[in-house]
């Protein structure tokens, strides 16, 4: 088995998209996208024992390790996506046109984006899909 298995990590990485809150939940854009990184931080606070077994920090530029949870959890999500087991995740991707950093908030920690000045590469971006956003808001 993998971790994302093991730790029921689909399950987990639904309960972060559902609880995120906005202004409009009425709005016809829907649901607020969030990145891996933002997963990955939501993760470790929610889930410290969960993010203690993962073993990856959350990543960045400086990061002391070549594999990130932020990378993890985009690679599985998409993969989840992709085979159907996450059905009522969508992804995308923010361009990198224009754009020279992402700083998200780590507790006390600032981590910078490791995804920004990649050419052609952008940020992975997921949320809760929905038909209408009436049917997906947090219970």
């Amino acid at each position: 088995m993998s971790k994302w298995n093991d730790l029921d990590l689909a399950r987990l990485i639904t309960e972060i998209l559902l609880a995120v809150q906005y202004a409009e939940a009425d709005h016809h854009l829907g649901r607020p996208f969030q990145t891996a990184y933002q997963l990955a931080i939501a993760l470790k606070f929610r889930y410290p024992e969960v993010f203690r077994q993962i073993g990856l920090p959350v990543g960045g530029i400086g990061s002391s390790s070549k594999v990130s949870l932020a990378q993890y959890l985009a690679r599985e999500i998409s993969r989840s996506i992709e085979n159907g087991t996450l059905a009522n995740v969508e992804g995308g991707f923010l361009c990198n046109n224009h754009l020279s950093s992402l700083q998200f908030k780590d507790g006390d920690t600032i981590i910078e984006s490791s995804m920004t000045n990649q050419g052609e590469r952008g940020v992975s971006l997921f949320r809760m899909s929905c038909s209408t956003p009436r049917v997906c808001r947090m219970p």
